[in-house]
């Protein structure tokens, strides 16, 4: 039945964790739990025998941690898996391989009843089970196995002439592993500033960008407002701040009010780019949930800036790129695979 509670399946070790999960996971009546693991082993056998829509996913835990639990059940029994972890430094690093591994989102865990921001955390926690369980997910082959033959790839229009003075990145659901993908075939010598909003939960920006960091040769980092943007370096934004360009060519980090309901905004940073840098302006959206982004998009176009969109095959969730296309607002609409060929190439002017 479609009105049917989604069936999540909870993996988390402590017992007064787990059992705060299921009691937040059950106040929806959209929601139900199916099961409760104590481990990772626990999590891929529960996953195989009771196909829930979902899984919570810690990360530490005995016999077998959540990231390889997370890569198991993306090569056993395909699932959405959300992590929900605590902010100490070895679960952030594991939590973004996990979303490398496939996961679809990454949550702080609840503190408990007795912290002023519980209630809305709970929501919080909630909208996000019930967004990504919504997301056909796709069987992850493990990294020995031989990788599936890609089409062969089709010639591309030329960038136009005047070489983007800034790259400005944006994604959601599925952006850091694409962006890791991305980061590590970009060469060293990438001769622009590349921005990124990617939406994350507080508290992640920063371990999210020391992970980014190990994908490839560019130094990534979380933008402080006022510094200068040096070409082949990446920029992320911070934790709950807009992130843009000022006409000096430094960064802007802002406090300005969310744009419809995100910050950081990926429309506020395309509007950003676009008044700063006009037809130097190189937008590319990547996968993700919404439609942030759309109307800085709009901006930008006007302005002259060229617009790549990730195609749909290789996004995780086509919202964001997949609104930029309908619009007739991409230039591009460009393989995963084949993105940073295409960003390289807007500094020759060649295809």
């Amino acid at each position: 039945m479609k009105n049917d509670p989604l069936r999540i399946l909870v993996a988390e070790d402590s017992p007064t964790a787990r059992r705060l999960l299921v009691e937040i996971i059950r106040a929806d009546p959209g929601l139900t739990v199916v099961g409760e693991a104590r481990d990772g082993v626990e999590a891929v056998e529960l996953a195989q025998r009771l196909r829930p829509s979902l899984v919570t996913m810690d990360i530490q835990m005995p016999r077998m941690d959540g990231l390889e639990a997370t890569r198991r059940i993306m090569t056993e029994v395909p699932t959405p898996v959300v992590v929900v972890s605590t902010l100490v430094e070895r679960d952030i690093q594991t939590s973004m391989a996990a979303l490398r591994a496939g996961a679809l989102a990454v949550l702080q865990k609840p503190l408990g009843p007795e912290s002023p921001d519980f209630d809305a955390e709970s929501r919080r926690l909630r909208d996000t089970l019930k967004a990504m369980a919504e997301v056909k997910v796709v069987r992850r082959w493990p990294d020995r196995a031989a990788a599936p033959v890609p089409p062969p790839a089709v010639a591309a229009p030329p960038m136009p002439p005047t070489p983007p003075g800034v790259v400005a990145l944006a994604a959601s659901t599925g952006g850091p592993a694409a962006l890791f993908r991305l980061l590590s075939e970009l060469p060293a010598n990438f001769p622009a500033p590349l921005l990124v909003v990617q939406h994350i939960a507080i508290g992640f920006s920063q371990g999210l960008a020391q992970w980014l960091g190990t994908a490839g040769p560019l130094p990534v980092k979380v933008a402080e407002d006022g510094e200068p943007l040096l070409p082949g370096h990446v920029y992320l934004a911070p934790d709950d701040r807009h992130l843009g360009v000022r006409s000096e060519g430094v960064a802007e980090v802002s406090r300005a009010a969310p744009v419809n309901g995100f910050r950081p905004s990926a429309t506020w940073m395309f509007r950003s780019v676009a008044r700063a840098h006009g037809p130097a302006s190189l937008a590319v959206i990547l996968t993700g949930m919404g439609q942030d982004g759309l109307e800085g998009v709009r901006e930008l176009h006007g302005a002259g800036g060229r617009i790549l969109a990730q195609d749909e095959q290789t996004s995780v969730v086509y919202g964001m790129p997949g609104v930029v296309v309908g619009a007739n607002l991409a230039h591009e609409v460009v393989a995963l695979p084949d993105l940073a060929a295409r960003l390289t190439a807007a500094f020759r002017g060649t295809a």
